[in-house]
């Protein structure tokens, strides 16, 4: 999608095209084209309000069930197949392709971490949708899977190899991982259903998904959404550069946000995985033209 700005009033400025053609903090342009256009929707305008007051009623409701019953369920399958069926009924395409995306670029991420961290040979993220329908495939279960066992495993590797660091430093980084992300998702193609705004599907699909796993999964998934400090942290010790940490906004897991924020934690969870990815391929840019440069340089020098 390109994004066509408006003709310019001075007098009255648009929001949406200021929001979108600042780039004081750099973000792929086509997702942040779905950004903004998801900003604008009406569905966002009027409707998020009463849909937050039903879904955290509905979580309240779920949530001390669960704590009043002696035992605990959990329903992997029908959970996400419920939330394909709803993405592709109810949730606008630029909505969908965002929280596609996020799953693979989380798993870019953690490649990235893996290819530049104490041991290479880390279970690496298989998880790839490229389609709504993908994500039946259990792929939210298995995306907090993937973090937290990247965390414990990165902290075992960082204990055997103390020195790890120095490694790094001394090779050179590895961008492979940071790679294009490639949808099949046509935004063109929408039913007439297809409405709901990022924000408002997300405070919806935190009823079913609060019921369909157990207390503790689901507080899991709640404090995975903290960890955006853990790995901006990660990346900038591999990097050398901190300057641009101050972007996260989602920090402190050990001190868990309420899980009724949950649903405004997980957009800012996937606004601020969409600054640390496109930091890492601007990084990767230059790091390909600082190599081409000396690559050239050496090249013309005489013989």
């Amino acid at each position: 999608m390109v994004w066509i700005p408006e003709q310019r009033d001075r007098r009255d400025p648009s929001t949406w095209d200021t929001l979108y053609l600042d780039q004081a903090i750099p973000v792929d342009p086509v997702a942040k084209s779905y950004m903004v256009k998801d900003l604008k929707s009406w569905s966002r305008n009027y409707l998020l309000i009463p849909i937050k007051v039903m879904a955290n009623v509905g979580l309240a409701c779920i949530m001390t069930l669960k704590r009043l019953l002696p035992f605990q369920f959990r329903a992997y399958g029908f959970m996400h197949k419920m939330a394909a069926w709803f993405l592709q009924t109810f949730v606008t395409p630029e909505a969908c392709y965002l929280i596609v995306r996020h799953l693979c670029i989380g798993s870019n991420i953690v490649n990235f971490l893996i290819d530049n961290g104490p041991d290479p040979t880390i279970e690496r993220s298989p998880l790839y949708p490229r389609t709504v329908a993908d994500l039946a495939d259990q792929a939210f279960l298995e995306h907090d899977l993937i973090l937290y066992n990247f965390v414990l495993d990165y902290h075992e590797a960082q204990t055997r190899n103390p020195d790890w660091l120095d490694q790094v430093r001394r090779r050179g980084l590895d961008f492979s991982s940071v790679q294009p992300v490639h949808l099949d998702i046509d935004v063109s193609q929408r039913g007439w259903l297809q409405v709901l705004d990022l924000e408002c599907a997300v405070e919806l699909f935190k009823i079913i998904y609060s019921f369909c796993l157990t207390s503790a999964e689901f507080e899991r998934a709640v404090i995975s959404l903290q960890f955006d400090e853990n790995f901006g942290l990660y990346v900038s010790k591999i990097t050398g550069d901190y300057d641009w940490n101050h972007v996260v906004r989602n920090r402190h897991p050990l001190a868990p946000n309420s899980p009724f924020a949950a649903a405004r934690n997980l957009m800012i969870h996937g606004i601020t995985s969409e600054y640390l990815y496109r930091y890492l391929e601007l990084s990767a840019e230059s790091d390909r033209a600082s190599r081409l440069s000396v690559e050239m340089s050496t090249q013309t020098q005489p013989t």
